[in-house]
């Protein structure tokens, strides 16, 4: 039986070459405003006016992951009942009070057999997921020059819906459909690591990681306060409806 809240998401599989080319397009055109986005940080922060500190710019960086060995007392569990995580790295300097939380993708299941298939690899289980992972592109402080000193966090995806999944939707199966609870734990794990004192954070993320920002962008603005300036990031996180799209053009 089909996850019911995951319905909607079933269209992607239908995808033509076409379709791929144009989401490809669309996440190349994000990367190439991204400069424009961050230019307004500086209006914000003089302090990230400086230089690129070059004694910086070394090789991608391995970063550890860390579990959440709570989660599971708040329910919030992969698809197959391992613990979430998520890979963090402490600012320095003028950006020790700014954070950079990304989302990673991953696509999505929408049935309980790809859902189980997926329960079996790192996007459906923290049990497969690297103990160690470079921070490259907007996490990397050797290419970014605008997010280098940030606080930097990565949240791995392992429910399989755009951390948007509600228990309601398991009916008996032996699959967790959790993602909204993995989302809170995570957001309070990273608030008690100094998130919740930034002057400034961006919330990102990429496919399925940019939807997911795109859900949850309200709910990161009111965790943080008032007076930080806060945005958030879609790379290639908006999906049109293929069968509509199709026949409008």
């Amino acid at each position: 039986m089909a996850n019911p809240s995951l319905g909607a998401l079933t269209w992607w599989r239908k995808w033509a070459k076409k379709n791929w080319a144009m989401a490809a397009v669309g996440c190349s055109v994000a990367v190439f405003l991204l400069p424009l986005i961050t230019n307004s940080w500086r209006d914000d922060d003089t302090n990230v006016n400086q230089s690129f500190d070059r004694s910086h710019s070394i090789t991608a960086e391995l970063v550890d992951l860390t579990l959440l060995h709570n989660a599971k007392d708040r329910g919030a569990q992969c698809l197959d009942g391992s613990f979430p995580g998520y890979h963090f790295q402490k600012g320095f300097g003028s950006g020790s009070n700014n954070w950079l939380v990304h989302i990673e993708g991953g696509g999505w299941c929408d049935t309980i057999s790809s859902c189980s298939s997926r329960s079996l690899i790192a996007f459906g289980s923290s049990k497969y997921m690297e103990r160690q992972v470079p921070f490259t592109g907007i996490l990397s402080r050797a290419q970014n020059p605008d997010f280098f000193s940030w606080n930097k966090v990565k949240i791995r995806y392992c429910d399989g819906a755009s951390f948007a999944g509600h228990p309601e939707s398991e009916n008996g199966t032996r699959l967790f459909f959790r993602g909204q609870l993995i989302w809170e734990a995570l957001m309070d794990e990273v608030l008690s690591l100094g998130l919740s004192s930034a002057k400034q954070a961006l919330l990102s993320g990429c496919s399925a990681g940019g939807l997911a920002a795109l859900i949850h962008c309200d709910d990161f603005r009111k965790f943080l306060p008032k007076d930080a300036t806060v945005k958030c990031l879609s790379d290639a996180g908006f999906f049109l409806d293929e069968y509509l799209f199709m026949h409008i053009l």
